[in-house]
């Protein structure tokens, strides 16, 4: 399968099963429109001598032999050659800790229902927290590197178990041959001087909440009084990354149907000073008046198309912004193993709240349907569960089957199909589409930087 899209005079080709991307002239890149696995042969094909009349024959037949020659080589109309093969049991290797199902803010797209997964508001005890970190030490095998992200609600709201837990972790690193990395989400309102420092000396990665705009920002990011939030955290923010010392984060928005033009709001977080920047379409109940509706789609295609140009001409003024929905790695990558099965959720990777309940990860936390166990109760999850999600994987999906994109998208957000489709294998159409032209536009940024050298 390939896949071919022109852009700015740029014709561009992805073989799928090898990711191989090709940049090509008018004439093979036309020849290919009427080729496909069936029909490519050493010589070229009749019918395109007879459809492409403005080409002499001698220019076609070079062309297509350019064109056979990337196909003998596996770079073109490749087919796959691999399984996956499913286990019985995997290594748990990240978590998601909820240290906080209570949150400073009450933003108005928020799936955690304002912060509390609707639970109750509450926070995660110590004995808890230490449960969970000795869960996925006994949980991860082999696996030497574990990831443990602290999140919420507003993980700040508990900072001093968020202390603790990091400290016990670290006391057992040398003796179970394990090293974590740490990560935390914040609103950043709590922020201070003490709390900046300790992220940023234990924090591999830090994620700071930023709508964009501070109009756009404050009218959903709001305190429960209805107070923006702009003024207090853009600053704080500021301070974290000046002293992070090039450590990583990222700054991270949500876009909703009421600032389609969220292009501006990524420039706009990058004139702050951030060159890390994520800014995400929500994902709400299509009755929802924030929702991101299919009649939307073209709106959002044209900022993509306008961003990625944004980006290439900061880029070219020696100005970099790292947009992540536009990142790709067209050289190595994740293996296909990665690839094919995505974020691991509900095998390699689990949510743990402050009651210490077991879920596939933070997007079901609140849907007992998916409660996996409880680290308090024995480190066994539920194995039915785990085998569900291992067979969520892009060749389980019909729809991903023919789709050019399954390969960076793993198949979508399992809590996203299954909240709109109630099958996490079904993928969630709205995301898939998205999806689609965020991978059109990474590769674009990477030809044209190609083209460039």
């Amino acid at each position: 399968m390939i896949h071919q899209y022109s852009r700015n005079g740029i014709n561009i080709v992805l073989d799928v099963e090898s990711g191989a991307v090709h940049i090509l002239d008018d004439l093979p890149y036309k020849i290919l429109t009427y080729i496909d696995e069936e029909n490519i042969a050493a010589e070229c094909p009749a019918i395109v001598y007879k459809e492409l009349t403005g080409y002499s024959d001698s220019d076609i037949s070079f062309a297509y032999s350019e064109l056979y020659s990337l196909y003998k080589k596996g770079m073109l109309f490749s087919k796959r050659d691999y399984n996956i093969p499913l286990q019985e049991e995997y290594p748990i290797k990240a978590l998601c800790l909820h240290i906080s199902h209570d949150c400073n803010l009450r933003c108005g797209y928020c799936f955690a229902d304002g912060g509390d997964f609707m639970q109750g508001r509450k926070i995660m005890p110590y004995e808890v927290a230490k449960a969970a970190i000795d869960f996925i030490v006994a949980r991860s095998g082999a696996r030497k590197h574990l990831e443990v992200d602290f999140f919420g609600g507003e993980p700040l709201m508990n900072f001093d178990v968020v202390k603790k837990t990091v400290k016990y972790a670290r006391s057992l690193e040398k003796e179970k041959n394990k090293e974590f990395r740490f990560t935390i989400t914040t609103n950043g309102l709590l922020l201070n001087d003490e709390i900046i420092d300790f992220i940023n000396s234990e924090m591999g990665n830090v994620v700071l909440s930023l709508d964009g705009r501070k109009k756009v920002n404050d009218s959903v990011r709001k305190t429960p009084n209805g107070k923006g939030s702009y003024d207090i955290i853009v600053p704080a923010f500021r301070e974290l990354v000046k002293k992070r010392g090039g450590k990583e984060y990222y700054v991270r928005g949500t876009f909703t149907a009421q600032n389609l033009d969220f292009s501006k709001d990524v420039i706009h977080i990058h004139s702050l000073g951030f060159d890390q920047v994520s800014v995400e379409p929500v994902v709400l109940d299509k009755d929802n008046p924030m929702a991101i509706k299919k009649e939307m789609l073209p709106v959002i295609f044209k900022e993509y198309d306008e961003l990625a140009d944004k980006l290439i001409t900061l880029r070219k003024k020696g100005d970099f912004l790292n947009f992540f929905h536009f990142m790709i790695d067209l050289e190595q990558g994740p293996c296909v193993i990665k690839r094919v099965k995505g974020c691991g959720s509900g095998t390699e990777y689990v949510a743990v709240t402050p009651d210490g309940d077991i879920y596939p990860c933070h997007r079901f936390v609140g849907n007992s349907r998916f409660i996996m166990g409880n680290v308090m109760n024995g480190f066994d999850t539920d194995k039915k569960i785990s085998a569900e999600f291992a067979e969520c994987n892009v060749l389980t999906k019909p729809e991903c089957e023919k789709c050019f994109a399954k390969y960076y998208c793993s198949g979508g957000c399992a809590a996203n199909n299954f909240n709109e489709n109630g099958d996490i294998k079904k993928p969630h159409e709205i995301s898939c589409e998205l999806e689609k032209k965020r991978i059109e536009n990474a590769i674009y940024i990477k030809a044209v930087e190609a083209l460039q050298k």
